[in-house]
C-alpha cells in the first residue's frame, strides 16, 4: 500500500527542505555521557569508519507536518566489516545498545528486535527477552513468530536480505517419541506477540491463534521450552524439567522446574502435557535429540552456518515497491498512522546495507515518521527491500562509541538510552 510520504512531499514541493549536514562524516553527535572519554577516530573515511562504511545525518521537512531528523549508516558489500546481532550479557535482562557495542568493540550499532519489556501490559517477567526469531552466528536463541518479517545477514555473498520467517523445533527421545518444542528462552505458557506452534490461544478469547499479534499475549498450558546458557542463571519455572549435558544426555529430571542452568548444557522445561512428555520419555541416562529448521515464506531454509537473523516488522519495501504488510505481522490498521521514532533496515540494489534511525517525540525538532513515511524514506535512500525494526524509545544508533540520535520515551522526557534486548553491530574484520 502507498501513502503520501517523503517522495510524495518532495514531488509536491519540488525539493526537500534540508537542515544540517548531508555528507559522509558529518558529525554533530550527542556529546559523550558524563565520565565517558571521547571516542578516538579510527583510520579510514572522514568520520573514522573503514572504507565502505559511512555515517550521515539529515533533517527533512514534511509539508504540513514538520521536521524529521534521521541518521543513516551505510555498509557496502566491499567494506572490511561484518554485520551481526548481539544480545546483552544475558537474554533475560535488557541492556543498552552502547553497552552491547562496547562489549564486542563494535564500530557502530543500532537496536534490533522487539522484546518483552517491563512496561508492557503483557510483560512475562524477563525484561530483555527477544520476541520472535533471533539467530546469532548460526545459533538459534529464540523461536520465530511464524510469518513475521526478518532481516537475514551473513547468508551468502550479499550482506543481507529481508524475508518472512518460520521455525520448527522438535525433540526426539531414545524410545523414538517425538514432540514439538514450543519455544526457546522464554516463559513457558506465555507467547508475547503470538505466532507460535499449535495450542496457542489469544488471551481473553477461546480460539486458537497461529499468526502474530503484535503487543498481544497468547497462552498455552501445554508447552516445552528449551533454555540455553545464553538465557541466564536459571530456567523459568515449569512443572518439570530435564537437565541436558552438551551431548543431549539427560543428567537429571527435576520437579518442579526453574533450577540452575548447567554451564555448557541446556534445560528442557515442560508445563501441562509438556511436563508429562518429559516424565514419560526423558529418563536420566538417555539422550534427547533436539533439531531446529528455519524457513522463509517460500520454504527455503535459512540460517546457514554463521548466519544471523532478527525478526521484527512490518516489511516496508519489496523489490523497490512500497509493501507495508501490517496484517502478516499482527499489527492493527492504526499502526499505519502512528508517528514515532523508527529504527529501519534496508538493502539497496547493489547489496549495500542501510541502517537508519529516525528521531521523534521532539516537537519543532523531529516529529518522527509513520510507517508509510518510513517506507518512502528508505526508498529515497536507494533501498529495494526494507523493514521496520523496534522503534519508539528503543530507537538508538551508536557510532564510534557515541550516541548519534536522541532517544526519548515520550515528548518532553530527557534524552536517554533505553535498555533493549539486542542490537545489530558492525564489526571490523
Amino acid at each position: 500500500m502507498r501513502r503520501r510520504g517523503f517522495l510524495a512531499a518532495a514531488a509536491a514541493t519540488g525539493a526537500w527542505a534540508l537542515a544540517g549536514c548531508d555528507r559522509p562524516g558529518a558529525d554533530r553527535a550527542t556529546p559523550p555521557a558524563p565520565g565517558q572519554a571521547p571516542a578516538r577516530p579510527r583510520p579510514g573515511s572522514a568520520d573514522g569508519l573503514p572504507e565502505g562504511v559511512t555515517f550521515r545525518r539529515r533533517t527533512l521537512r514534511l509539508p504540513d507536518a514538520g521536521p524529521v531528523r534521521h541518521q543513516i549508516l551505510s555498509v557496502a558489500p566491499s567494506a572490511p566489516v561484518r554485520v551481526t546481532a548481539v544480545h546483552g550479557a544475558r537474554l533475560d535482562t535488557a541492556e543498552t545498545v552502547r553497552a552491547m557495542a562496547d562489549r564486542v568493540h563494535a564500530l557502530a550499532a543500532i537496536n534490533a528486535s522487539f522484546f518483552d519489556i517491563a512496561t508492557s501490559p503483557v510483560f512475562s517477567g524477563h525484561d530483555g527477552d527477544p520476541l520472535g526469531l533471533h539467530i546469532e552466528d548460526g545459533t538459534l536463541l529464540s523461536e520465530a513468530a511464524n510469518g513475521r518479517t526478518a532481516l537475514v545477514l551473513g547468508e551468502g555473498r550479499g550482506l543481507g536480505r529481508i524475508t518472512e520467517a518460520r521455525s520448527v523445533i522438535e525433540v526426539t527421545a531414545e524410545d523414538a517419541a517425538v514432540r514439538r518444542v514450543d519455544g526457546i528462552n522464554r516463559t513457558p505458557g506465555r507467547v508475547v506477540g503470538c505466532g507460535g506452534t499449535g495450542g496457542d490461544v489469544l488471551a481473553g478469547t477461546r480460539g486458537p491463534r497461529f499468526t502474530p499479534a503484535h503487543n498481544k499475549l497468547c497462552e498455552d498450558p501445554d508447552e516445552l521450552v528449551l533454555f540455553t546458557p545464553e538465557w541466564g542463571d536459571r530456567a523459568a519455572r515449569g512443572s518439570a524439567e530435564a537437565v541436558l549435558a552438551p551431548d543431549g544426555r539427560v543428567t537429571r529430571l527435576r520437579t518442579p522446574g526453574g533450577g540452575p542452568l548447567p554451564g555448557r548444557g541446556r534445560v528442557l522445561t515442560g508445563i501441562g502435557d509438556g511436563a508429562g512428555w518429559l516424565r514419560r520419555h526423558a529418563r536420566p541416562g538417555t539422550r534427547l535429540r533436539i533439531t531446529a529448521t528455519v524457513h522463509d515464506g517460500t520454504g527455503r531454509r535459512l540460517a546457514a552456518p554463521g548466519a544471523t537473523v532478527v525478526q521484527a516488522g512490518p516489511r516496508l519495501l519489496r523489490d523497490g515497491t512500497v509493501d507495508i504488510d501490517t496484517g502478516a505481522n499482527g499489527m492493527p490498521p492504526t499502526a499505519l498512522t502512528g508517528r514515532h521514532p523508527r529504527t529501519l533496515a534496508g538493502i539497496t540494489g547493489d547489496g549495500t546495507l542501510l541502517l537508519v534511525t529516525v528521531d521523534g517525540r521532539d516537537p519543532g525538532v523531529s516529529i518522527g515518521a509513520t510507517l508509510a513515511e518510513a517506507a518512502e524514506l528508505m526508498l529515497s535512500l536507494g533501498a529495494r527491500d526494507a523493514l521496520n525494526l523496534d522503534g519508539g524509545g528503543s530507537t538508538t544508533m551508536v557510532v564510534n562509541g557515541r550516541l548519534r540520535n536522541r532517544p526519548r520515551n515520550a515528548p518532553g522526557t530527557p534524552v536517554r538510552e533505553r535498555a533493549v534486548a539486542d542490537a545489530l553491530v558492525v564489526l571490523a574484520r
